[in-house]
Parts: C-alpha cells; sequence; structure tokens
C-alpha cells in the first residue's frame, strides 16, 4: 500500500509518500481501507516534533473516515461498512490514517449510519475530530444552554467553525476572533453574531458588547490556548466558564500562573481533550451529527481539499495559518 511515512521531525517537506507493508489483522483491532482524513494541527506539532512521546519513523493521522476492510467476528464489524475512526493513540502510539489502509482499535471505530449515502467522503472526513471536539467542549465540558452567550476564541479554525455551527443550532448568541480581517466573512456566513479582532487583549470589548450582571459571555470556548487563557476568564461574566480546548498559539504552558489572581472570582476554568473520544462515549453524538449535517443544521465549513500525493503542499497551507474552515485529503 501506499503510506505518508515520517522518518524525523521538520518541515511539511519530510512528509514523504512511500509503499510500505500493508498493516495485518490482528485480535481487537480493524483493518479499514481508507478514502479520506482530515487535517489537524496536532498532526502538524507531531511532525515538527513537539509530540516527545512519538517515536519515528511514524505514519500521521488522527482520523480517518473509509470502509472496513478485515474485522475479527467478536468485533461486530463486516467488511464493506462505512466507519470513521479517530483518536486512542492513533497517528501517536502507531501508524495512522495518512494511508491506504490503517489497523485501528475496534473500541475507536464508530460505525457510520445516518443519511451517510448522501454525503461525500471528503463531507465525512471533515466531521469526526472537528465537530466531535466542539461537541465536546461545548455540551460536556461547559453544558451550554440555549439563550446563553458564548466566545469562541480562535474562530476561523475548524474547531471554531464547527462549534459556531453547534452552538447556532442550539440557540446561542455567538461573538468569534480572527486576527485576520479576510477571514470576517468567513464567520459570518458561518451565522457569527459579533466578530472581534483580536489583538490579544479583548476582554473589555466583550464585556462593553453584554454590560449586564457583570459584564462578559457565559461560555468561552478558548481555542488559541495558553496565550489568550488569561484574557478570555476576564471576558466571563461572573459564574461564567471558559474551556481551554485548543493551542493554536503554539504554547503549551503559561509561566508564574497564580489561580487566584488570575481566575476571576466564580469564574470556572476547564478543559476538554478529544483523547477522550472513543466509540462507547462518542457514537451517540456523532449519529446527532452526522444526521444534521445531511440536513443542513451544521454546516461543514470545509475550506480545501487535497489529494493524498499533495500532503506536503497541505501541510504547508496548514502551517501558513491560510484555512477558514477544515481541511482534508482524499485517497483515490
Amino acid at each position: 500500500m501506499k503510506g505518508i511515512v515520517v522518518e524525523r521531525a521538520g518541515g511539511p517537506e519530510v512528509l514523504q509518500v512511500r509503499t510500505v507493508p500493508t498493516p495485518e489483522l490482528r485480535p481487537g483491532w480493524i483493518l479499514i481501507r481508507v478514502k479520506a482524513f482530515g487535517l489537524n494541527r496536532s498532526e502538524m506539532f507531531t511532525r515538527q516534533g513537539h509530540s516527545p512521546d512519538v517515536k519515528f519513523p511514524r505514519i500521521l493521522g488522527i482520523e480517518c473516515v473509509g470502509m472496513v476492510e478485515a474485522a475479527p467476528p467478536d468485533t461486530g464489524f463486516i467488511v464493506g461498512q462505512t466507519v470513521t475512526a479517530l483518536m486512542g493513540g492513533m497517528g501517536r502510539q502507531y501508524d495512522g490514517s495518512y494511508a491506504e489502509y490503517t489497523l485501528v482499535p475496534a473500541k475507536q471505530v464508530i460505525p457510520l449510519k445516518n443519511n451517510v449515502s448522501t454525503l461525500p467522503w471528503e463531507t465525512l472526513a471533515a466531521i469526526p475530530e472537528t465537530f466531535l471536539t466542539a461537541w465536546g467542549s461545548l455540551v460536556e465540558a461547559m453544558d451550554v444552554k440555549s439563550g446563553q452567550t458564548l466566545l469562541v476564541r480562535g474562530g476561523t479554525s475548524s474547531v471554531g467553525m464547527a462549534a459556531i455551527s453547534i452552538a447556532k443550532d442550539l440557540g446561542l448568541t455567538i461573538v468569534a476572533t480572527t486576527r485576520n480581517k479576510n477571514k470576517i466573512d468567513a464567520l459570518n456566513n458561518n451565522g457569527t453574531d459579533y466578530v472581534i479582532m483580536d489583538n490579544g487583549q479583548i476582554a473589555s470589548e466583550v464585556k462593553q458588547l453584554f454590560p449586564d450582571s457583570g459584564g462578559g459571555v457565559n461560555c468561552v470556548l478558548e481555542l488559541i490556548g495558553t496565550v489568550t487563557l488569561l484574557d478570555s476568564l476576564h471576558a466571563a461574566a461572573p459564574k461564567g466558564i471558559v474551556c481551554n480546548t485548543g493551542i493554536l498559539g503554539n504554547e503549551w504552558t503559561i509561566k508564574n500562573f497564580e489561580p487566584i489572581l488570575a481566575i476571576p472570582s466564580t469564574v470556572k476554568l476547564t478543559v476538554y481533550k478529544s483523547e477522550t473520544i472513543t466509540a462507547a462515549s462518542s457514537t451517540k453524538a456523532l449519529e446527532r451529527i452526522v444526521d444534521g449535517v445531511a440536513k443542513g443544521r451544521y454546516h461543514v465549513n470545509l475550506d480545501k481539499v487535497f489529494h493524498f500525493d499533495e500532503i506536503v503542499d497541505a501541510h504547508r497551507y496548514m502551517e501558513e495559518n491560510l484555512s477558514k474552515g477544515k481541511l482534508v485529503a482524499v485517497i483515490e
């Protein structure tokens, strides 16, 4: 089979299309014929060498959609079944989806049942990791409710755009940020109520938009990470909640972090980690999301589709922050 192999950390050019052995089936694992896969910044970070637990050579890729090629009888999967697989060490602890075939633990494989036949592979590939991360952040971590206000920090990222779509359907008023004025229209077209140009300090502007009850929003989805997290905490209203899900700012830690000083009184801070996604925890949510996409309730912001052998260009595009939504690669 063809696989995209990374021998060493480096720039996009270290992604090499090669002929490699097709994985052999083993108990408790599913062999998937990959039809398309989403591109994620975590894969970029791994390729750059920022994932110390990843050993090279490695085939990257934390998600895919495709069809079951082979499966042990006791897993309940059948050959030809349409599935998605994601997370659970995929592309990090073992070879992932940047290949024609990938072998994945059955607990990370989710069958796709609802309205799949109406959606092309590239659309399906834009859904799993992105929408489940957005759903987990909004619904599981922050328990958002209709009528609340939400700030999405990093709104034009793939997770940000998915979160806006989900939150709009749930009845929230949405503020989203971008640093690029050329991306404002993309946010407005996705249902954002207010757009703020992010200069790193926007808490006062958010409070001016929502001055009641102390000022600020009920919920903040922080996708930039530690670079803007302290400011996001002050953009939350009293008794509000901030969920740190992303690290688009490329910084992992906050120096001299003092919680009592940094976190406003009564504001809650939580996190959502997509590593917690499994078939057992996320099948129902994904079924709802796929059905919502098929029926037009959720908008898949598919920015660009690359072919398998364009992976270097795809990573370069991602690294230069050119996208306004999800990037996907398809395998012919």
